[in-house]
């Protein structure tokens, strides 16, 4: 369309329809755009100055389909909380289209909130303007510490309404992920034994995400195991910045490997391993050491769908789909292992480097200490106690953490050659910024309360800039005061 070129290269809408279903966006009564992201715009080849104008808030509502878009809904399964669900689908998400950004990577471009689909199950379709703000806020924060996620492209109000116990203004959030490909994309197709499709959903994921796969003799076998270690390798990474998805359902699970549905996300805190936050969390399902198990349970979804494929006979099929999903334990630790090494600054191997960050953790759950303080000020505490008082701090009795800091004191400095080596190595890791939850809420209720953005821009500014040091006493930094913390976050559908 006139001013804003967006060069769509379409793959997924070349699939046979009964992956999708197509239909545009629907309209809403006065769009006005809150937010355009400068440097995703620029990576996707986009100007962002044309992005901002009238004609990009009349796009990112949905009011107005650019050129070479193919809209269409995606249907997909999932089990939600352990129970499955024969059809879910894009029930409030509209796909434009797909644009290979400037590092040759395909990117899908996707409406959230954009209007009611065949696959709504009675919802309105709309998404309210406080989810919207809160996905924004943590898919980049996430992609500032280097963890894989889909990303905000563009937040639009829409000068409406919409209704879930209250009357909270609507928004629609554009979304950019490397694909939707879900684990319940799979089982959608599964459950109807539609082999065919099953095939040529392997095919896609392959060509779309392993592309080294391509002409394997055993593609199905080689997909599981792919997505197996992306998703371990992600989940560690959220678990060592103390980050709770809280619905791991299927249909949350992204083949790409990438955090997709930032729903009743949180950052925790005070450590506490149990730690849930979800409000539709009742029986901890997803609190923050089930995480692990829960991605296992849903690979294991992933594999069941994917026997038909990897062999003609059931019992082979299953015993060579077990033999991957039995790696999961020791793949997972082995991750979770390098990625606290590193927080640590340690040079060990992973086995040794969760046992030493797992006598860490279990002081600090003790103690209640702050996640990401106490990491953080690992860099004031690498010679003696004189410069350790900001992480010894975080212990109500620091007498608990002597025996461990003394321990690491002498592996840390000999694995960095030097003190200062030691801290410049921990403050490049260990974020000293989290979105933590009083935060985000803040901003999201002045936001709906009074339309003022301040709050938000504010916010987005700060964590875009995670691991720079700031001073103890902002705000940013400091944990919440007990009437600050939020013991519960919702879903927001």
């Amino acid at each position: 369309m006139e001013n804003i070129e967006f060069q769509f290269d379409n793959s997924y809408a070349q699939l046979p329809e009964r992956f999708y279903t197509r239909l545009p966006p629907t309209k809403v009564t006065a769009p006005q755009l809150v937010i355009v992201n400068e440097k995703l715009a620029h990576s996707l080849a986009l100007d962002p100055d044309a992005l901002r104008g009238e004609l990009g808030a009349e796009v990112f509502s949905g009011n107005c389909v650019p050129t070479g878009s193919e809209p269409l809904a995606m249907v997909y399964a999932g089990h939600q909380f352990g129970g499955f669900v024969p059809q879910l689908g894009d029930g409030r998400a509209i796909l434009l289209g797909e644009i290979v950004d400037r590092h040759g990577v395909r990117q899908d471009v996707h409406l959230k909130g954009a209007g009611r689909t065949p696959y709504s199950r009675g919802g309105d379709g709309r998404a309210a303007l406080g989810p919207v703000l809160r996905e924004y806020i943590v898919s980049e924060y996430m992609d500032g510490l280097g963890i894989p996620t889909t990303r905000a492209l563009a937040v639009t109000m829409t000068g409406e309404s919409v209704y879930r116990e209250d009357a909270l203004p609507g928004a629609v959030l554009t979304r950019v992920a490397q694909s939707h490909l879900r684990v319940g994309t799979f089982e959608y197709f599964a459950a109807r034994k539609d082999i065919e499709a099953l095939k040529i959903l392997v095919d896609f994921a392959i060509d779309r995400h392993f592309p080294d796969l391509v002409g394997n003799a055993q593609p199905a076998k080689m997909l599981l195991e792919q997505v197996l270690r992306r998703q371990s390798a992600l989940i560690a990474k959220w678990m060592s910045v103390g980050f709770i998805h809280g619905v791991m359902n299927t249909d949350n699970t992204s083949i790409s490997g990438e955090t997709i549905d930032y729903g009743p996300c949180a950052f925790m805190d005070t450590y506490s391993p149990d730690k849930v936050f979800s409000s539709i969390d009742h029986g901890g399902r997803y609190a923050f050491i089930n995480q692990p198990n829960a991605l296992q349970w849903n690979l294991a979804q992933l594999a069941q769908c994917l026997l038909p494929l990897i062999d003609d006979r059931t019992e082979t099929a299953v015993s060579e789909a077990q033999g991957i999903i039995d790696q999961f334990p020791e793949i997972f630790a082995e991750d979770l292992g390098r990625a606290f090494a590193s927080k640590l600054g340690l040079d060990c191997g992973p086995g040794e480097g969760l046992r030493i960050a797992l006598d860490l953790l279990g002081v600090m759950a003790d103690q209640l200490a702050d996640f990401t303080l106490t990491f953080r000020n690992l860099a004031n505490a690498v010679q003696d106690d004189d410069e350790a008082d900001l992480f010894l701090r975080q212990f109500e009795k620091p007498a608990a953490v002597h025996e461990w800091l003394g321990e690491w004191r002498s592996r840390v400095i000999k694995d960095n050659d030097t003190a200062d080596a030691a801290r410049q190595r921990l403050r490049a890791t260990n974020p000293a910024i989290v979105a933590r939850n009083h935060l985000v809420q803040e901003a999201i209720e002045e936001a709906e309360k009074t339309g003022d953005f301040v709050l938000f821009h504010e916010l987005l500014a700060e964590l875009a800039d995670p691991f720079s040091e700031r001073p103890e006493n902002s705000k940013y930094v400091r944990a919440p005061k007990p009437n600050e913390e939020v013991k519960r976050t919702f879903c927001g559908t």
